[in-house]
């Protein structure tokens, strides 16, 4: 099977020097496409910046913004036949950005923010008859606002974690099918959820 990894965070410059962007390590999504290459599948791994290296036997391909990452991904998409969506992708970006570095200057600073482009939805929106499995990171409603992203974004599960899973060992987190929980994980090891989740590829 040809499957599709995205992970990590996005960065959305400012400046030539400061950015806006998230605390992903991408170590799950790194798991899941080693995973999926153990299990035999043709792997692209579509990341952001983080510190890892390149997962053996995986087809690896680099980007910094969300457009670099949807670009990516729209371009690798048509070719899979699954796709495991576990990028924490920047909902914003500076309307502009600035040439060099910002000067400080006396008094606040606004900057004007607009969304960037939501590739888990037209992941969903082409999904055809691809097996797409989405990640939800929430705080407040966590239940309710996954299982209206799974609905949304039309996946076929959605794991469900915490802000404390950013860069930990380990993970508590919540599987979702057709509205139901179909697998709890407590404390375990980011390989270990990555291996469930490619058990789930067929």
């Amino acid at each position: 099977m040809r499957v599709l990894v995205t992970a990590g965070p996005t960065r959305e410059y400012l400046d030539a020097v400061r950015y806006l962007s998230n605390a992903s390590s991408g170590r799950m999504g790194f798991a899941c496409a080693a995973a999926a290459a153990a299990a035999g599948h043709d792997v692209t791994l579509v990341t952001g910046p983080v510190a890892l290296p390149d997962p053996d036997g995986v087809r690896t391909v680099r980007v910094v913004s969300a457009e670099d990452m949807y670009r990516a991904v729209m371009k690798a998409y048509p070719g899979v036949d699954a796709a495991i969506a576990t990028a924490a992708v920047g909902d914003y970006r500076p309307a502009e950005r600035v040439a060099g570095k910002l000067k400080k200057k006396a008094g606040p600073l606004t900057l004007k923010l607009v969304r960037t482009r939501d590739i888990l939805q037209q992941m969903g929106a082409k999904k055809g008859k691809r097996l797409l499995v989405g990640f939800a990171l929430e705080v407040q409603d966590a239940v309710e606002n996954a299982l209206r992203k799974y609905q949304k974004k039309n996946l076929d599960y959605i794991v469900l974690n915490a802000p404390k899973t950013f860069g930990a060992e380990t993970m508590d987190c919540r599987v979702y099918r057709d509205g139901g929980v179909v697998k709890r994980f407590r404390g375990a090891t980011k390989d270990e959820v990555a291996r469930w989740i490619v058990g789930r590829l067929a």
